[in-house]
């Protein structure tokens, strides 16, 4: 993504520089940050509405996502996200971090450690997952593009120790031909086309069903673009679109992982086995709505 100065941006919104960067100061430019003292502002931002509005609490449970991470509250909807989506997804992929230290991580940037032998990669990946919601967050209403895609694998395994090898292509796809479960994948060669291909049918559909997200998952986990971590990738991307589109996300917890593997994989020929599991996801996380007041 490319980012403009706040001279830029204040010449672009017929605004004053202290304009500019107060916007920035209070968070209502999405994405804004700080090198040192320069404000770096997303190319695609949009001139804040000066206006008091006399609009009432947030209602959708993306506004409410949005306020609550802006506001750095501890123990909403968001901590609860932030928690619940990054231990199952890493945990689904291997990760032996304990809930209660995904938990500590994200609160305090600590973890505790009882004996045993802990993958300094699950710690990383952990706090690199936390950001990815950020990103999702803070792009829910955009079209999936390639470069959010590839954005979110370059923050998720950046740091890792496969970041640390010649043939691993982080924030890039695959290089080398890789399997999921005992089904082959594109291959390396032809990502990137059937990649545009089904970006391309997808962001095409004026109006898109759960059964037009779940089908899109399936499609990305067949490409499966990226030499690994593309399954948390691919359920980030389905949580944010169900944020988009106002559907209640769904968790893929243990309880539900073989049944979620089994409905990818019938996916062409039975769809209700995937349909079904999301949905019983979909009823646990409705718990999590109800319990905070958030309306669906």
């Amino acid at each position: 993504m490319k980012y403009l100065s706040v001279k830029s941006i204040a010449k672009k919104w017929n605004l004053s520089e202290r304009s500019v960067r107060n916007y920035c100061a209070i968070g209502k430019i999405p994405g804004a940050f700080l090198t040192g003292k320069t404000w770096n502002i997303p190319e695609d931002s949009t001139k804040p509405d000066r206006k008091n509005k006399k609009s009432s609490s947030p209602r959708t449970l993306l506004e409410v996502l949005i306020a609550e991470k802006k506001a750095k509250l501890s123990g909403g909807i968001y901590h609860k996200v932030q928690i619940e989506l990054t231990y199952n997804s890493n945990h689904i992929e291997g990760s032996k971090l304990t809930h209660d230290q995904t938990r500590y991580i994200f609160e305090t940037n600590t973890i505790g450690i009882d004996g045993g032998v802990i993958n300094v990669d699950d710690i990383v990946e952990t706090v690199n997952h936390f950001k990815c919601i950020d990103i999702i967050i803070d792009n829910a209403k955009k079209q999936i593009s390639e470069s959010l895609i590839k954005e979110l694998h370059r923050i998720l395994k950046n740091g890792t120790i496969d970041s640390r090898k010649d043939w691993f292509a982080v924030g890039d796809y695959k290089r080398l031909p890789n399997t999921v479960g005992d089904m082959d994948t594109t291959q390396p060669c032809d990502v990137s086309k059937k990649m545009k291909e089904l970006l391309f049918e997808y962001n095409n559909k004026k109006e898109k069903t759960f059964d037009d997200l779940l089908d899109f998952h399936y499609k990305f986990e067949c490409i499966h673009p990226f030499q690994d971590g593309n399954g948390r990738i691919g359920r980030l991307l389905l949580f944010k679109e169900c944020l988009n589109y106002n559907i209640v996300p769904f968790i893929i917890d243990e309880q539900l992982k073989q049944f979620y593997y089994r409905g990818l994989k019938e996916w062409m020929d039975e769809p209700g086995y995937l349909r079904d599991t999301c949905l019983t996801a979909q009823d646990k996380f409705k718990l999590y709505l109800d319990y905070f007041k958030v309306k669906y």
